[in-house]
């Protein structure tokens, strides 16, 4: 169960996201409007967290999907949501910011 928490929240064993954004990964970034507005990477789609559910239809399921919103609290639902979703290849990437340093 800890390994479960871990890899939930971003924890877990080190993600190449230069790599998957070679295999065509989607970033999706779950903050409201708003906060995306106000900054965010560039090749992210807004899917507010709420919203998310009805929308990730537009997601290809066939390719890796990085979740990230503020802080990795809301990416780490959305990767879930995903999953329930039968998205396959989901990682939490947390905080945007974060993640962004990292492409």
């Amino acid at each position: 169960m800890l390994e479960s928490l871990k890899e939930m929240f971003g924890l877990g064993p080190e993600v190449d996201y230069k790599e998957l954004m070679k295999q065509g990964a989607q970033i999706v970034d779950v903050r409201t409007k708003a906060e995306f507005t106000g900054g965010h990477i560039g090749k992210a789609v807004n899917m507010p967290l709420g919203e998310l559910s009805s929308c990730c239809n537009s997601l290809k399921k066939d390719k890796p999907v990085i979740t990230c919103c503020a802080s990795g609290v809301r990416s780490a639902q959305a990767k879930s949501i995903l999953l329930e979703k039968g998205f396959t290849v989901v990682h939490n990437g947390c905080g945007w910011r974060n993640l962004n340093s990292k492409l």
